[in-house]
């Protein structure tokens, strides 16, 4: 007699150990025992009885154990073992699980990120987290389309992050040729995506780059009543020219007052992480202004290990938007002057307004990465008379800004 849902809902255990059976027809039965109940299936397969499990009541009701039985007829019926096929199928799954985007991706950042900076690391694991893991992260490398991608590349793209967007294809990338190298993929869909996002529109960082202009700005910063270490940082920012982080997080440690020399450590500087464990400290020759500047501030906050302490505790750098804040205080808009602004001007009026400047030792100054033996012959100690007397022109030139004296330019001379 064949089971029926009442039934099956409303049976209880007996009380024997073994439990109850009620079969349903076929080989199907109910094991009802005084832990749950349990579809079960005897057959025979190679002259051996076998029992199969189809599942647990109430998750496998009455019908799907029925449809589970017939699949497992028809595989005994075309020669195969349904307890293997089930061993297979499960197996499969278990392997499908690892081959998922999320599951990848995050394989591919455990093997590369002991390369990675703890910073950059983290960044690429929370971009994928929020953006790309919700949407195709359960999906398998090889059921990832270009256009299942795009979709979610364009719901970044919809909130106005583009910038975003493009990096996640450059990422989601990195994952797929990890994928085909490990065996997971055969193609990576990112190639398809080349120019279906939107372009990146590059905005440059506001910069004062006009003589007339840079002398207000330095005014400007003379005449600053705020507190005097956010008026030290950025008569630095100016004549330093060095990146604001590199600039708010300064030590007092890296200062020799003595020999006039600032020795950014290299894991401080903007670098790779194996640059920056290998790599030879940036050095920032100090103009005797830039010098002054430092005695003056040494007072008030050369107890402390930070140059430029945060005003709630000392125990950190100050804020990175205090030089910004500073500078709307007098008066520059966003559109005009930033923190960052201070190397663009810099290395637009050195280039441009003072004669005999060369290029490559501004850009070495500046700790702008070049390839090649000459690009790397300049950041050398060897080379520090050529910094040093520029920075010695750069601070003197700037003077003579303050004070509003006509500079002739190099291309104007010439």
């Amino acid at each position: 007699m064949a089971l029926t849902d009442t039934f099956v809902k409303q049976v209880k255990h007996s009380g024997k150990p073994a439990g109850d059976k009620y079969t349903d027809g076929a080989g199907m039965y109910l094991l009802v025992k005084a832990a749950g109940r349990y579809w079960r299936q005897d057959y025979a397969f190679a002259g051996k009885r076998k029992t199969l499990a189809l599942g647990v009541y109430p998750e496998v009701s009455l019908a799907k154990a029925r449809q589970r039985r017939d699949k497992a007829r028809e595989l005994l019926a075309d020669g195969i073992d349904p307890g293997i096929a089930k061993r297979a199928e499960k197996l499969a799954t278990a392997v499908a699980a690892t081959n998922t985007f999320e599951a990848v991706a995050r394989e591919f950042h455990i093997n590369q990120s002991g390369g990675w900076s703890p910073r950059y690391a983290a960044r690429w694991l929370e971009r994928m987290e929020k953006d790309l893991f919700p949407h195709v992260g359960r999906l398998t490398l090889t059921h990832i389309s270009a256009p299942i991608l795009l979709e979610a590349l364009r719901k970044v793209e919809k909130r106005g992050a583009n910038e975003t967007a493009h990096t996640l294809r450059q990422t989601a990338g990195q994952v797929f040729r990890y994928g085909i190298q490990t065996g997971r993929c055969e193609r990576n869909p990112v190639a398809d995506l080349h120019g279906a996002l939107k372009p990146i529109v590059v905005k440059h960082m506001a910069a004062v780059l006009e003589p007339l202009k840079a002398g207000e700005l330095l005014r400007a910063i003379d005449g600053y009543t705020g507190q005097p270490s956010t008026r030290a940082a950025l008569e630095l920012s100016a004549l330093l020219f060095q990146r604001p982080g590199n600039i708010r997080q300064m030590e007092w440690a890296w200062i020799d007052l003595d020999k006039a020399m600032v020795t950014i450590p290299s894991a401080e500087m903007k670098r790779r992480l194996a640059q920056k464990l290998n790599g030879r400290p940036h050095l920032v020759p100090l103009s005797p202004q830039a010098l002054a500047t430092l005695k003056e501030l040494q007072p008030l906050t050369g107890h402390g290990r930070f140059v430029f302490p945060s005003l709630r505790t000392g125990e950190r750098p100050m804020s990175e938007n205090t030089v910004n804040a500073a500078l709307r205080r007098l008066g520059f808009t966003g559109e005009e002057m930033t923190a960052h602004g201070f190397r663009a001007m810099a290395r637009t009026l050195l280039i441009e307004r003072i004669p005999g400047i060369s290029p490559e030792v501004v850009e070495a100054q500046l700790a702008h990465g070049k390839s090649g033996p000459l690009g790397m012959a300049y950041d050398r100690a060897e080379f520090m008379e050529q910094r040093r007397q520029m920075m010695d022109v750069w601070a003197a030139y700037l003077d003579k800004l303050r004070r509003g004296a006509h500079v002739v330019p190099l291309r104007e001379a010439a």
